[in-house]
């Protein structure tokens, strides 16, 4: 999120503040059906919805969308509050908002965390909690230990209340030359060395004899034997052997020559 002065088209430099006595006098006159009073009274609590929502500002969601769910939060609280309770409003009410909000957040994540996963994942949090209470080094394998659980259990349920990132956060920034999480993936698999060596290949491949080339898939790519190979191609092992070992080489050959 960013310091946003307006929110959802709201100043929020310019929201007013009730004093107690305001607040009071508002909240008996909305409940008694006045609109306009209501209408004041939400106004002047946005600035208690702000301060809850500046809570959030590290959790990459819309600045708007997190206020808009305060702000339900703060409906929700005026219809549900009660001021024969003896409470003050924002007593009330701050819980009601935070708890909306973070509904949103949890409900707009696309990573589903089932039930039993979070609560596993609260007693490792405790349990680390409480060996660092005990000046003890909370590794994995102690957490475990204390729990009786496996060490993968205590792994799984943390990576799984753990709050994704996108491929495209920044993770280092000079002179305006910013440097992505994606930059620092190395891809064995599929990156321009291997490729270049794969169309190489097959470049290499396409130079050789037929029989040649189905020597050679029969023999790696489906993985038969050199005498299930003879009697598919109707020659004998001791041929295939040395149609393989010919056709092996030259493809050494041909690559070496193109480096």
């Amino acid at each position: 999120m960013l310091q946003k002065v307006e929110i959802c088209g709201v100043d929020t430099a310019g929201l007013p503040r009730l004093s107690a006595e305001e607040s009071d006098e508002l909240m008996r006159r909305l409940k008694e059906g006045d609109e306009k009073a209501r209408e004041k009274f939400i106004v002047g609590n946005m600035r208690l919805v702000l301060s809850l929502v500046k809570r959030f500002w590290a959790k990459n969601a819309n600045a708007d969308d997190v206020f808009q769910a305060g702000c339900i939060g703060l409906l929700k609280a005026i219809d549900g509050f009660d001021p024969n309770l003896g409470v003050r409003f924002s007593t009330y009410g701050v819980p009601m908002i935070l708890g909306e909000i973070k509904r949103y957040l949890r409900d707009g994540n696309s990573l589903r965390v089932s039930r039993s996963i979070r609560d596993t994942a609260y007693k490792v949090l405790k349990t680390r909690e409480k060996l660092e209470e005990e000046d003890k080094e909370a590794t994995i394998e102690k957490i475990a230990e204390a729990m009786q659980v496996q060490q993968k259990e205590v792994v799984y349920a943390l990576d799984a209340i753990s709050d994704p990132v996108s491929l495209f956060d920044p993770v280092y920034n000079k002179a305006g030359d910013t440097l992505m999480l994606m930059d620092q993936i190395y891809d064995e698999k599929n990156n321009d060395e291997v490729w270049t060596e794969h169309a190489a290949l097959s470049e290499a491949m396409g130079r050789l004899e037929e029989r040649e080339r189905k020597i050679l898939f029969l023999r790696y790519f489906e993985g038969k034997t050199q005498t299930e190979i003879s009697d598919e191609v109707g020659i004998s092992q001791a041929q295939v052997s040395r149609l393989e070992k010919n056709a092996i080489n030259a493809i050494r050959n041909d690559i070496a020559y193109d480096s």
